[in-house]
């Protein structure tokens, strides 16, 4: 059954974030053959460099909400520009990325709507008619819930990043790069707060949320220095640093790097724990990795257990000879 797909392109710092290609291609999958799908790109001082890209990965429509007023994300702001692009576009579904600002406008754009709401879904699957389910994973991903949403209501999904395969160019096939671009007519609201500044305390990294490679340390790197070879093993791997609680309760990093039930979800082609001993606290983060190597001097440590690679071993000794190894084997 054709359906009318729109998704929110989310942007950061100026650029699409890659999880709107994701959610893209879910809605293009949703959509079906003879359905369509529409974009909405928010922000002030949009480039059309973005408009094209989303069109020639099979956007029908890419609907711009060009204001002073989404100059920063400002929750209000960004909801009228969503509702606006509702009201135009009357989907059977919106999508946007399970990130920290698709995670507080979707309940927002849910309730407004009456829409279903389903949040965190990492894949979607025919349900044997014109459907779809949606799978999410619940109790830090020891169980795994299938939602499908009722025919004739609206649908409101957010999709976690680096699990659902990204819209390319070519994907719609006679579709893409043919799209159209029409300015949405939004009417800004009255801000209940104003930013003045963004202060960036973990500046020049990759998103964990969507690096194909993180590496993290925990209490195991002893103190902040300790994470330098982390930092050397991550660049050379093109990836980005995280940690556990207990690490940045010691004060080795920064809150932003923690990964877990308090910090963030990250699903990487390639994780890495070094010094972590594995508490269910830190597994509901990250254990949906593709592939888990723990390096640990505890034969004992829990993080074995859902390792795909274990080494046993002193950090310190084991990460630079693994650096090195990248490095060499990158030169030749």
């Amino acid at each position: 059954m054709p359906r009318t797909i729109l998704v929110y392109a989310e942007r950061r710092d100026g650029q699409l974030r890659r999880v709107a290609f994701e959610a893209l291609g879910a809605a293009r999958r949703l959509a079906g053959e003879d359905g369509a799908v529409h974009a909405v790109l928010a922000g002030s001082g949009i480039v059309a460099d973005d408009a094209a890209a989303l069109q020639a990965r099979g956007a029908d429509v890419v609907h711009i909400a060009d204001d002073p007023s989404l100059g920063s994300y400002a929750p209000e702001a960004y909801f009228a520009a969503l509702r606006a692009a509702m009201d135009a576009v009357r989907p059977d579904a919106l999508l946007l990325g399970h990130t920290a600002a698709g995670r507080e406008l979707a309940p927002r754009v849910a309730a407004a709507y009456g829409a279903g709401h389903v949040a965190d879904v990492i894949a979607i699957e025919p349900d044997g008619g014109d459907g779809a389910l949606f799978v999410r994973p619940l109790y830090a991903g020891k169980a795994f819930e299938r939602r499908s949403l009722a025919a004739g209501h609206p649908w409101v999904i957010t999709v976690r990043p680096n699990n659902l395969p990204p819209a390319e160019p070519g994907d719609a096939g006679g579709r893409s790069g043919s799209g159209s671009v029409q300015a949405l007519v939004y009417a800004p609201p009255p801000l209940l707060t104003a930013v003045r500044g963004v202060l960036r305390r973990a500046g020049g990294q990759l998103d964990l949320a969507e690096a194909d490679v993180v590496v993290s340390g925990g209490r195991g790197v002893r103190s902040a220095a300790g994470f330098e070879p982390l930092q050397a093993l991550a660049a050379a791997l093109g990836g980005a640093v995280g940690a556990s609680r207990a690490a940045c309760d010691a004060g080795y990093c920064d809150y932003a790097l923690q990964i877990g039930q308090t910090g963030k979800v990250v699903t990487p082609q390639l994780y890495i724990a070094c010094g972590i001993s594995g508490a269910i606290q830190h597994l509901a983060g990250m254990s949906q990795s593709r592939t888990i190597v723990a390096i640990n001097k505890d034969p004992d440590a829990p993080i074995f257990g859902i390792a795909d690679y274990g080494i046993v071993g002193d950090l310190f000794e084991v990460v630079p000879l693994l650096t090195d190894e990248i490095l060499r084997s990158r030169d030749n």
